[in-house]
């Protein structure tokens, strides 16, 4: 990720535009869509509209924003949005795949837990990378961690007994995506002006 920082005052030239801000605004959607579904907000609505955007966008755009941050020499950033969009896709397979055939509803939020653990170990290696880019994207990353230990832990507990834990872990999550969408702006006003317009912070370690 590659969003400008509080000590840039000019974006450097290069051949391909910043994919850091779709990236971002990719993943703070569908996490807000998946997380107000978890917090128990889409009472009146079908509770799964985040599943095709788990595809189309939180996916498949945020595989492209990795697949360009390959082409801008980012590791981190192509990294964290390619695992991502991964994430998302096969998120979406498993909800259309393999729930509906669960054994039970605990098998099926087992198979959550897994999944969100794996991704949570994931994740804490890429927030302690985080610290070396600015506060903004370590926001992101932090926020996103505690939503997924609370998400897994939850899926690991009973499941009559953990609605309320994964409903904590909606709220978090919902957190997770404003902060994504604010360095999601921030890369896309401070990449407009040359300069930071929408401060993300200097990097913890240099």
């Amino acid at each position: 990720m590659s969003v400008t920082d509080d000590r840039t005052t000019a974006v450097p030239a290069s051949p391909v535009a910043d994919p850091a801000p779709l990236g971002l605004a990719a993943f703070a959607l569908t996490t807000f869509l998946l997380s107000a579904a978890n917090a128990h907000w889409m009472a009146h609505a079908t509770g799964d509209a985040w599943l095709g955007y788990a595809f189309a966008y939180g996916g498949f755009a945020q595989l492209l924003a990795g697949m360009w941050e390959f082409r801008n020499n980012n590791v981190f950033g192509a990294t964290a949005f390619s695992t991502y969009g991964g994430f998302w896709i096969g998120l979406g397979l498993w909800a259309l795949l393999v729930a509906p055939h669960a054994a039970s509803p605990v098998a099926a939020t087992h198979d959550l837990g897994w999944i969100l653990l794996a991704f949570a170990i994931f994740n804490t290696y890429m927030l302690i990378c985080s610290l070396a880019v600015n506060k903004a994207v370590f926001a992101v990353f932090l926020t996103l961690e505690v939503t997924e230990i609370v998400l897994f832990v939850g899926s690991f507990g009973h499941f009559s007994s953990s609605t309320g834990t994964l409903q904590a872990g909606g709220y978090i999550g919902m957190v997770t995506a404003l902060v994504a969408w604010y360095t999601s702006a921030a890369g896309v006003m401070n990449g407009l002006r040359g300069r930071a317009v929408f401060p993300v912070g200097k990097p913890f370690i240099s």
